[in-house]
This record gives C-alpha cells, sequence and structure tokens, in this order.
C-alpha cells in the first residue's frame, strides 16, 4: 500500500488555528537537523504525513516532492533511473525528509563542483503566515516567476513558511567514479587542490584529515582513468564520502564542540586550536575546539569567513551586521508578520 498522501490541508488548518490563537509553531519533519539552529518552542507541526513523489519525469530531470518524503525515498527513486541529487544532502538519521534538506540548505561533499541544494530549486509550494497555500516558481529553469523566493526558503530553516512542495533539477550520476588517498600535509594539499581547480581534473570531492588527502574523481571513463594515472595514491572506498557527508567518520565522535567554517576558495591554514578537517577542496571546514566562540569567529571572519556551531549554542549561526539583520527583520515581517513559524531558530532577533 502506498503511504503517499497530501495532507496540505490539515497542515493549512493547524496554520490558521495557530495564527487565529497566535501560538507559535515549530516545524519539524525527521528531526534530523535539531542540532543545527537555536531552540524554539511551540507546538510541532509535523510535516511526515504530507508525503509522497507528485511528479518525476526523468527525461526532463526534474522531480517534484511533498516535504515530508523521506530523502531515501527520492534517492531510491532517482538512482533507479540512473539519476542523483547533485548536492548530495545529509540525512543526519533515518528519517530525514527532502523538506528539512531543502530548509536547511545542506550540501555534501560535491558542493563546491556542483553547486548548493539551493542551486536545483525550480518552484515551490509553501504555507505562509498570511495562511496561504501558494505556490512560486515552476518545473523548468526558465520559468522565473518567484524563482527567487522559491531559493529564498532554501536555508530559512522553516522561519519564512511551512514548505509543502519542491520541485527540484536533479542529474544523471556520473559514468565513473574513484576514490583515491594520497600522502600529503595539509598546507601542501591546499596548495596543489588550488593548482588542480585550474586544470581539466574530474574531482568532486577533496577532504583532508590531517595526514591524508583524499579525492573523488568523476566523469568518462577515459577523463578519470587518465587522472588517477596522474594523480597516484591508493584507491579506497567510495563510501568514505558518505561517512565523511553524514558526520560517521572517526573526527566526528570527539565530545568536543563541532565547528563548520566556511572560507573563500584558496583560503590558507588557519591559527585555531584544536583540530581541524579539511572539506569542500578547502572551503569548508570541521573544528573541533573548546575555543570561545568570539575566538573562532574572529580569526574566520578575518579569512573571510563564517563559523556555524554546531549543538546547543545560544548563537549557532555568526551573528549578523546591523544592516543585514534589519533586511532579515523585515522580510520575516513579510511572509510571517505574526511570528509564528519557528521564532528564533536562527536569531534571537527574528
Amino acid at each position: 500500500m502506498s503511504l503517499d498522501h497530501d495532507d496540505s490541508t490539515a497542515l493549512l488548518e493547524q496554520v490558521n488555528q495557530a495564527l487565529n490563537a497566535g501560538n507559535a509553531l515549530r516545524i519539524q519533519g525527521g528531526n534530523t537537523k535539531a542540532l543545527l539552529g537555536r531552540h524554539t518552542s511551540g507546538e510541532v507541526l509535523d510535516t511526515r504525513s504530507h508525503r509522497g513523489i507528485v511528479s518525476y519525469d526523468p527525461t526532463e530531470l526534474v522531480l517534484s516532492a511533498r516535504a515530508g518524503t523521506p530523502l531515501a525515498e527520492i534517492e531510491a527513486a532517482l538512482e533507479a533511473e540512473g539519476q542523483m541529487l547533485p548536492f548530495e544532502p545529509p540525512h543526519f538519521g533515518a528519517g530525514a525528509t527532502i523538506g528539512g534538506a531543502i530548509a536547511s540548505d545542506l550540501s555534501g561533499p560535491r558542493r563546491p563542483w556542483s553547486g548548493s541544494a539551493r542551486d536545483y530549486v525550480l518552484g515551490t509550494r509553501v504555507i505562509t503566515g498570511h495562511g496561504k497555500l501558494l505556490r512560486f516558481g515552476g518545473e523548468v529553469m526558465k520559468n522565473v516567476a518567484g524563482y527567487d523566493l522559491s531559493r529564498l526558503l532554501a536555508g530559512s530553516f522553516g522561519c519564512l513558511g511551512v514548505l509543502a512542495e519542491v520541485s527540484l533539477k536533479v542529474l544523471p550520476k556520473p559514468r565513473t567514479c574513484v576514490s583515491l588517498k594520497l600522502e600529503m600535509g595539509a598546507a601542501e594539499a591546499l596548495c596543489e587542490l588550488a593548482e588542480w581547480g585550474q586544470q581539466p581534473i574530474p574531482i568532486s570531492a577533496a577532504c583532508h584529515d590531517g595526514e591524508h588527502l583524499h579525492l573523488r574523481l568523476e566523469g568518462g571513463e577515459g577523463s578519470v582513468k587518465s587522472a588517477c594515472q596522474r594523480l597516484g595514491g591508493e584507491h579506497i572506498d567510495s563510501g568514505y564520502w558518505t561517512q565523511l557527508r553524514e558526520q560517521q567518520l572517526p573526527f566526528f565522535a570527539s565530545t568536543r564542540p563541532l565547528w563548520r567554517l566556511s572560507v573563500p576558495n584558496n583560503t590558507g591554514l588557519l591559527d585555531l586550536p584544536g583540530q581541524q578537517l579539511l572539506d569542500w577542496a578547502g572551503a569548508q571546514r570541521w573544528l573541533l575546539s573548546e575555543a570561545p566562540a568570539e575566538d573562532i569567529r574572529r580569526v574566520v571572519s578575518a579569512a573571510g569567513g563564517h563559523a556555524t556551531r554546531y549543538g546547543p549554542h545560544d548563537s549557532p549561526f555568526q551573528p549578523l551586521p546591523a544592516l543585514l539583520l534589519r533586511y532579515h527583520q523585515n522580510l520575516k515581517k513579510q511572509l510571517d508578520p505574526q511570528g509564528i513559524f519557528n521564532p528564533g531558530r536562527l536569531y534571537a532577533e527574528v
């Protein structure tokens, strides 16, 4: 029996009841991204009853699904057609949903080469803070009506509305995939990656664990084989990238606070206390450190980046400059005038 079910009417009714009563709502699906963001109170609005792939056309590379659809179900449907979500969204648990993947805008190891979750959003259906179920965008890239607003919802953590349905661009899986491990220091790895980035080497993932540089090569058989011969190194199981994406590597087993550092491409090593894992060819860095948040953010900001704390914290996301904070507050007021959707999840002031 199919579990597909359109529960948008019930979700809309719950939103309107909350608006009439002035009560806050805590929007969640599988709740696997609870480790990110501030704690928010309110009645739980559970999207998991609103599930199912609404449409999928492999020839057009477009898939539409309700927000509560399990991420694993979507990936299985794509796998059967030799296709994939190019941004490799992390699950962080068996209950992960496509709505949570888009609302958190988290991307896996392929991100620098293929783009983020936001880049693949074509359109959405959203329950707004005015108690309406509206459609934004479309199902083709050239349909730009409302396109920016749909993409704006990616990474909003449910603070701007209830994501009810999303249409995504998908891509064919690469024909060949090989993973390598090369022994070299972190500084040398960053230099090599900067140089390789200017050359036609089919790298789709690059991570340095402190001792070794791990690379994933994807593409045509000839180009991958040629790159392997040039780079050398030891062949490894490509399951490494799933472990990295899902934070299942030994590095993440530490009890020390975990930080995600986002820095510009070709940024050198950062002088920070603790242990680092360099992902995204150095553009994303995982840091285990007991250092004060202000110290970490000062170093990262000086490099042109920002730092996010995983786990319970009063200020998990990089504090916003006054002008940018005001823009966030104005946007929240426009889309969620009563402030009922995940209040304070991103910032205490929003």
